[in-house]
């Protein structure tokens, strides 16, 4: 069996005049063959390292691309480091995690977030500068050579072997370092052509960032290895831009998360995305005004998966034909779902919701450096997603949201994502919300809402939440936060938002009592 890389070397040999990038960030076009001369360059570079682990801090670009690709040929494993949010904070946590010291970025980003470089730092500028005529040839020329020539000139190994390190979201808690070995990611990119066919005439919109796993998966590997081409965009948040390049490229195959496709429906003209035959939303919940909005503007069906980093990252998803709106689908080719009673463990039948459990060839080899984390989320074989769902009669998977996302009031259950749901219903297009809970000394908790502005009729809202929601679950204050934080996946990051109630909450009660 072939490892990502020496797939990729399969494709390249394959196809090699066969455009494989067009990347915004440089205005340059990459065939097949060129990003394989390039990523052979790349990889003497990057094989002089000592380190096992290379950190990679590029945006979505042939940059990022190739410091993926000539880290492994080189018989190193990529660390990907978040650059959206607290760039050089993430470097040391990830030097410290992983015990690496080069980190392989490029002054333009630098510049783009006015960030001065740490020590070991190399950057991409440097490299493609030092390149000599010479080197440029000799990759050239291995280039040419037989593929099960050039497949042993770069490193080999097994597919347990790991390919790439990831780190969890830490919109909940502290990041965890998620392993995540070939098998795992090649496991995802062979099933999903099996449920839709994909192949080398496909167009993907590649903006999602690398550094998080539903971009490193569908909008890198899946296409890279079908030998498709792929729109490189550094930023997913320029959503007018990102719909004009659908148009221009005639995109059949789309991925994003919920916030992201929100913003492209917004900015987007009717026809911007009428080329595409397969959209599909993960991360984060599809709220029903996304998906009614693009059958609306578009005539196009945004379809719902469910996945986590750590099952590299796809669990189930629906697709044309198998489809039931409000459900995350059926689980993929080879996976094993299964719901267990929150307080006993005990396997429930269809329609029970409990915690969601899976197994597979995508689920992660486990935490660096953190055996009892790993073990507590593995057992046999089956990964413990923290979640809440119940499969349904016929196979779907619905999910019910986050067990942290859980909270009790007064004794009660009160789950945060329901009330989430109906109040994004009740609340104008406009209003973004997001609900979290904060400490109550008698209930144990209170649920409270954030909301990007206040332009809407709280009374009206108030109103019509008793006639939906349980008295314990409509939300006790509404605070307005103009700014969301969110991560760079698209995800609200509700550690911050949680925090700037809890603070706001704190401050109303100290005014009261002066």
């Amino acid at each position: 069996m072939l490892q990502l890389h020496q797939r990729f070397i399969q494709v390249a040999k394959k196809t090699p005049d066969n455009i494989a990038v067009y990347d915004k960030a440089t205005g340059k076009d990459y065939t097949y063959g060129r990003l394989l001369i390039a990523s052979l360059i790349l990889k003497e570079h990057l094989g002089k390292i000592k380190s096992r682990y290379i950190g990679i801090l590029l945006p979505t670009s042939v940059g990022c691309m190739l410091g993926i690709l000539g880290s492994l040929m080189s018989g190193k494993i990529p660390v990907m480091i978040n650059y959206s949010t607290g760039a050089i904070e993430n470097c040391r946590y990830a030097r410290e995690k992983c015990g690496f010291k080069t980190i392989l970025t490029s002054k333009k980003l630098l510049d783009r977030l006015n960030l001065q470089p740490i020590d070991h730092m190399i950057f991409v500028e440097d490299i493609l500068a030092q390149v000599t005529t010479l080197a440029k040839i000799k990759a050239a020329m291995l280039s040419k050579l037989p593929f099960i020539v050039l497949k042993g000139m770069v490193h080999s190994g097994p597919l347990s072997e790991i390919s790439v390190i990831l780190f969890t979201s830490g919109s909940e808690k502290e990041p965890k370092a998620v392993q995540l070995s070939h098998r795992n990611i090649l496991h995802n990119i062979d099933a999903v052509p099996k449920l839709v066919k994909l192949d080398h005439t496909d167009v993907f919109m590649c903006m999602l960032p690398l550094f998080h796993v539903f971009g490193l998966t569908t909008n890198f590997w899946l296409p890279l290895l079908l030998g498709s081409s792929l729109i490189a965009h550094p930023n997913p948040l320029e959503f007018k831009r990102i719909s004009d390049l659908a148009r221009q490229y005639r995109i059949t195959f789309m991925t994003a998360t919920p916030s992201f496709f929100y913003g492209y429906l917004k900015k987007s003209a009717p026809g911007d995305f009428a080329s595409i035959r397969f959209a599909i939303a993960g991360a984060d919940r599809l709220p029903e005004k996304v998906c009614e909005g693009f059958e609306k503007k578009h005539n196009i069906t945004i379809y719902e998966g469910y996945g986590t980093t750590e099952t590299s990252p796809v669990i189930s998803t629906n697709y044309p034909g198998v489809y039931k709106p409000g459900s995350v689908g059926k689980p993929i080719p080879g996976v094993e779902v299964r719901i267990l009673d929150i307080d006993t463990d005990r396997i429930l039948r269809t329609n029970q919701e409990g915690k969601i459990q899976v197994r597979g060839d995508m689920v992660m080899e486990g935490y660096l450096g953190d055996i009892e984390e790993t073990t507590l989320r593995i057992r046999n074989g089956w990964y413990d997603t923290g979640d809440i769902g119940m499969l349904d009669d016929d196979g779907f998977l619905w999910h019910r949201g986050r067990l942290k996302r859980f909270v009790k009031v007064g004794g009660e259950m009160v789950s945060l994502v329901q009330v989430e749901d109906v109040l994004s219903q009740l609340l104008p297009e406009d209003v973004i919300c997001c609900v979290v809970d904060i400490p109550n000394p008698t209930k144990g908790a209170d649920v409270v809402a954030a909301v990007a502005n206040g332009n809407f009729d709280m009374h009206k809202v108030m109103r019509q939440l008793k006639k939906k929601l349980p008295s314990i679950a409509i939300p006790r204050q509404f605070y307005v936060i103009e700014d969301i934080p969110m991560m760079a996946s698209g995800k609200v990051n509700f550690r911050a938002v949680e925090k700037i109630c809890r603070d706001r909450s704190f401050n109303e009660k100290e005014r009261k009592h002066k």
